[in-house]
């Protein structure tokens, strides 16, 4: 993008250099030299004249009288009747020459070297080639500034809506000051909200459904069972097969779940949390060091974990965050193996959440320290998009279960999943 609006600019300084530079250089040229013949005509006319007073008081001609009127390195030639008479150096060759007629039938003629001509004549075109060199110059240097300008922007954009495809919905507050571009990244904000709140949403309502299903189907299965102990044999056969029928209907529903589990972390890929980790604490130790505060890092050695790279660094991001601007002391980012799963911690030396907040902690608009309320809901749904979990271990540390990537795979390769139930 930047490389095409430069590109254009420039075009578009050098077309109008070209326009206007060549047609303003002849012009010049042309000036010069009329100016120059100017002054020649206007000398030879006021010669023309005295001789003519001379001729007519019956003098004879004498052109010491003129000589103060020709130039330095002209020269004068007067032909009058079959006389001619001539003053001044010789010109050298292809002189510019300016010719007058005289009342008494003659004619006066002034003779200068073109050489001075075309030496003002050159340093005027060097001039305004200069100027249009420059006029170049500074049409680049505002190509690149308007090219940064725009070009930065839209990269941040577009950035901004790579990180909402992989499922960061937080709002990025950053803007630009090109209204077409805020109103983009306005919209982006927007739909990541309803992005936010419809997979929030969505999350629930597969649990809401998952609970009342099982309760129902265990309820169901149980008064089965009871009715396939009568000893009526017709009664008990109608109530086993109809238990086989709740028995393939809970097989169903967890096929169902888990198809939507893995649908939702299907951008997830074998990751290297031990090098996620370290990149990420090199982001926000300068932000710590600010604040004279510091960031400690403590993670085992080829961590491998299946996540989606994006979705972990802004759920650690809030979290960070979270420490940064409210709690104390030194913050410490580890990272282990635990049952089945890669543990990776967040724990600052402050007081940390109050614990009448905690049942609320990760509820989406509340907030006990007057942000948003938003931060932590947006973390937990992250991770578990990628069928992690996010919790409140103790009132000063969060924790985040990130299931082990298998044996078999390979970094960078995105985990492969049925969208179907099974």
């Amino acid at each position: 993008m930047r490389k095409r609006l430069l590109q254009a600019t420039l075009l578009a300084v050098a077309l109008t250099a070209f326009v206007l530079g060549i047609p303003l250089v002849v012009s010049a040229l042309k000036l010069v030299e009329d100016i120059t013949r100017g002054d020649l005509s206007g000398r030879a006319q006021q010669i023309a004249t005295r001789l003519d007073e001379q001729v007519a008081a019956g003098e004879p001609i004498e052109l010491s009288n003129v000589r103060l009127v020709v130039p330095d390195d002209a020269r004068l030639t007067v032909r009058i009747s079959d006389r001619t008479y001539t003053y001044g150096t010789d010109p050298g060759e292809d002189p510019l020459v300016e010719t007058v007629s005289m009342v008494q039938s003659g004619t006066v003629r002034l003779a200068v070297p073109s050489s001075p001509v075309r030496t003002q004549q050159i340093q005027v075109a060097g001039g305004i080639s200069l100027l249009a060199v420059l006029s170049a110059a500074t049409g680049g240097f505002v190509a690149i500034v308007t090219a940064r300008r725009l070009a930065d922007p839209l990269r941040h954009v577009a950035d901004r809506a790579n990180r909402l495809g992989a499922g960061d919905f937080r709002p990025d507050p950053k803007r630009h000051g090109v209204p077409e571009l805020d109103r983009v990244a306005d919209a982006l904000d927007a739909s990541g909200a309803a992005l936010s709140q419809l997979m929030q949403r969505e999350r629930e309502l597969v649990g809401d459904v998952s609970h009342q299903l099982r309760s129902r189907l265990t309820a169901l299965q149980l008064r089965l069972e009871a009715l396939a102990e009568t000893e009526d044999e017709e009664t008990a056969e109608e109530a086993g097969a109809a238990l086989e029928q709740a028995e393939r209907l809970s097989g169903v529903l967890d096929d169902l779940l888990a198809a939507a589990t893995a649908a939702r972390a299907r951008d997830a890929e074998p990751l290297d949390v031990s090098a996620e980790l370290s990149g990420v604490a090199e982001e926000w130790r300068e932000q710590f060091r600010a604040q004279g505060r510091t960031l400690r890092l403590r993670i085992e050695k080829e961590l491998l974990a299946r996540a989606t790279p994006a979705r972990l660094r802004e759920a650690l991001g809030v979290l960070l965050d979270n420490a940064l601007r409210h709690g104390e002391g030194t913050v410490t980012l580890s990272a282990k193996y635990g049952s089945g799963t890669v543990l990776v911690q967040v724990a600052d030396s402050g007081g940390g959440v109050p614990e009448e907040l905690v049942p609320h902690v990760f509820t989406r608009g509340f907030s006990g320290g007057g942000s948003t309320g938003v931060g932590l809901a947006l973390a937990r749904a992250l991770i578990e998009a990628d069928s992690g979990r996010l919790e409140l271990s103790r009132p000063a540390t969060f924790e985040i279960y990130l299931p082990v990537a298998r044996a078999d795979d390979v970094l960078g390769v995105p985990w492969q999943t049925d969208s179907t139930p099974r």
